[in-house]
């Protein structure tokens, strides 16, 4: 199992989908984050944080505003905010796919709806500009909500945005 697992190729003794280590190390990085996203975005740690300050502040006297005190909080909230980019970066960007998926989901599913919308997270910026213009000017003319033909004219594309 160790050699074959380390190539990413599975053994003939694993089951019929087998995960390489870097999925099963993906797949348990996601869930630590996804723990640490909810656990540091509750009450109790702003309390925690809050407590850590306190006794921070209040051992000042004790260690005579030293530069090793500063240094001490100082490191402290580098190296957490640091490693918390990541962790929230990370919980976010598979937010953002699964919500991604499932409105591609309910366009697919959608009579009458345009299937090239669900494309829109790799359009250029004219692209989703011209777009959202659309939208607006249809929605502008249609204030009841009643359903409208949309004009399927081409948005830009970069192409047609690229300079000789």
């Amino acid at each position: 199992m160790g050699a074959d697992l380390m190539d990413g190729e599975p053994s003939s003794s694993d089951g019929p989908d087998p995960l390489t280590a870097r999925e099963r190390l993906s797949d348990r990085f996601d869930s630590i984050a996804d723990r640490l996203t909810v656990a540091l975005g509750s009450a109790w740690a702003l309390i925690a944080s809050a407590l850590l300050i306190v006794v921070w502040a209040t051992t000042g006297p004790v260690f005579g505003f030293s530069d090793t005190w500063q240094l001490f909080i100082n490191t402290t909230t580098t190296i957490v905010t640091f490693l918390m980019v990541f962790v929230i970066q990370n919980s976010q960007n598979r937010q953002g796919k699964a919500t991604q998926l499932k409105l591609d989901e309910l366009i697919r599913a959608l009579e009458g709806a345009r299937n090239r919308f669900i494309e829109l997270d790799t359009a250029t910026t004219d692209e989703l500009t011209h777009r959202e213009q659309e939208l607006v000017t249809v929605a502008e003319s249609h204030p009841d909500g009643e359903v409208a033909e949309v004009d399927e004219e081409e948005p830009p594309t970069r192409d047609s945005t690229t300079r000789s």
